[in-house]
């Protein structure tokens, strides 16, 4: 195989509290997109950028614009061969298709405007499906884009017969889809080779580290990625196909924990993973002279990085973890989640996106409820000063017998270093607030204790920062007003280096 595996993808999640450095507001615009990718680039020295048509609005001028606006650079570094523009498509088995079609006339038409300015390189031949759950769906989108290509060749009298597929890359996002991931790859190569006469040469796999943790919490999102990577690394040893893992995580611990600050312990975590995703608040809540060392630092390590299989008692017991704390996290979680709707109303915006459900949008459901995006969720946690790692964590780790703990601190080595880290960002003060109001809080305050007494750490801040953030976690479980709610929601992200 001869193309470039990308290690580094920027993304548009809107998890940052900073303004970016090419701008003076923290709120990126659908129109100032365009020029986000190119600074990641060009400025953060980015392989890849993800450009994302699910539930948010796309500018489809993308291709157009960064090839008029910065004719020389992409010259210079052509996508398809240095750079990678990477689009997700809307999944139409879960949210309506309107944006589907124009996404892939997108990339066809981008093919053409690079034919006509002598680029040599096919500029956009990947897009991801997000939730995937079938080797049949990726077969279809392809068929879909096929279609389009012959469509556009017969009646527009213009194509290439060499650019009238596309290359898939699943996204598994549930503990389940995750674990099945080998299932649905090779049911996929073997469809794959009845469908097109070919095999698959090699695949790009992404696991979801957000969603998973907002549907069964942090512990069974965590330790289903290790699974699935170690699934993956079987994959690979039973078809000899490679195998380009993606990750998709963000600065706070509960959402994977890719930080600057962070790179070693995110390397270690996840072996195997070849490509991972930094979000707007890696990018921006830090000074560029922390963030371009990490990101190269990162590379480096995505690059040396190697499976680690986890076969028989081991996987069963991890695999068993994961099953109990994603139970009681919902058993923790339910009684709580409407005391939380008023800050998920109120939390701040970075992006222009659809509504969350309606005509151009679905909804993430945790045991009927409507949840808000995973960021949203963490934020609004940590802005009440009760990081989300601690729901459903510590009666899971109190009920383990010694092999099972010995078991989890092997696979997982960094447990006490990411629970002691989030708790940096408890408020005592705020849940005994809470507790007044909801006596089902006091299951948080017994999940806390055991924690600290297992880990043998104790949570609350360490620094001037940490003790002001606690501060105003317990103010804005106080307060009503909404706009007031919002601010001090906005001050507490700019403490702790992320939104949500």
């Amino acid at each position: 195989m001869d193309r470039k595996i990308p290690n580094i993808m920027g993304t548009q999640h809107p998890d940052n509290a900073r303004a970016p450095f090419f701008q003076k507001s923290p709120f990126v615009s659908a129109f100032k997109e365009i020029n986000e990718a190119y600074q990641n680039f060009s400025v953060l020295d980015a392989d890849e950028y993800m450009w994302d048509w699910e539930g948010k609005h796309a500018d489809a001028s993308v291709i157009s614009r960064l090839y008029s606006e910065h004719y020389d650079y992409f010259k210079q570094h052509q996508l398809g061969r240095d750079k990678f523009l990477t689009f997700r498509f809307p999944n139409i088995w879960e949210e309506k298709g309107y944006s589907l079609m124009q996404a892939m006339t997108t990339m066809l038409l981008a093919e053409d405007l690079a034919r006509d300015l002598q680029f040599d390189q096919r500029p956009l031949f990947e897009a991801i499906l997000p939730m995937t759950k079938s080797a049949d769906q990726l077969i279809n989108m392809e068929d879909k884009f096929s279609a389009l290509a012959h469509f556009k060749a017969k009646v527009f009298k213009n194509g290439h017969k060499d650019y009238d597929t596309i290359k898939m890359i699943p996204l598994f996002e549930s503990f389940e889809a995750q674990q099945n991931a080998p299932k649905t790859l090779e049911k996929f190569i073997e469809l794959y080779r009845k469908h097109f006469g070919k095999d698959v040469e090699y695949m790009r796999v992404f696991l979801a580290g957000s969603d998973s943790a907002l549907s069964n919490g942090f512990l069974n999102s965590i330790i289903g990625n290790k699974l699935a990577l170690s699934g993956l690394a079987q994959f690979v040893d039973k078809t000899r196909i490679p195998v380009y893992p993606i990750a998709g995580t963000g600065s706070t611990i509960f959402r994977g924990g890719l930080s600057p600050e962070m790179i070693d312990r995110y390397v270690r975590e996840f072996p195997g993973l070849k490509t991972a995703t930094i979000q707007s608040a890696f990018r921006y809540d830090f000074p560029m002279s922390t963030v371009k060392p990490a990101i190269a630092k990162l590379r480096r390590g995505l690059q040396n990085s190697e499976f680690n299989v986890i076969s028989g008692e081991d996987h069963d017991t991890l695999f068993n973890i994961a099953n109990r704390t994603g139970k009681e996290y919902h058993d923790t979680l339910d009684p709580l989640i409407n005391d939380l709707q008023h800050v998920f109303n109120v939390f701040p915006k970075r992006r222009d996106r659809h509504l969350h459900v309606g005509i151009l949008g679905y909804s993430r459901n945790v045991d009927g409820y409507k949840m808000p995006r995973a960021i949203t969720f963490s934020g609004s946690l940590y802005s009440v000063g009760v990081p989300p790692e601690f729901i459903g964590s510590g009666k899971v780790l109190r009920g383990l017998n010694k092999k099972e703990m010995k078991t989890l601190r092997k696979y997982y080595p960094d447990m006490r270093h990411d629970f002691d880290h989030a708790g940096k960002y408890f408020s005592r003060r705020a849940l005994n607030i809470l507790e007044t109001k909801n006596p089902a809080w006091k299951v948080v305050d017994k999940e806390i204790q055991d924690l600290e007494d297992i880990l043998d750490v104790k949570f609350g801040p360490t620094t001037d920062d940490q003790a002001k953030h606690a501060e105003l976690a317990a103010d804005l479980v106080s307060i009503h007003d909404k706009q007031t709610r919002t601010e001090l929601i906005n001050r507490m992200g700019l403490l702790r280096h992320f939104l949500g």
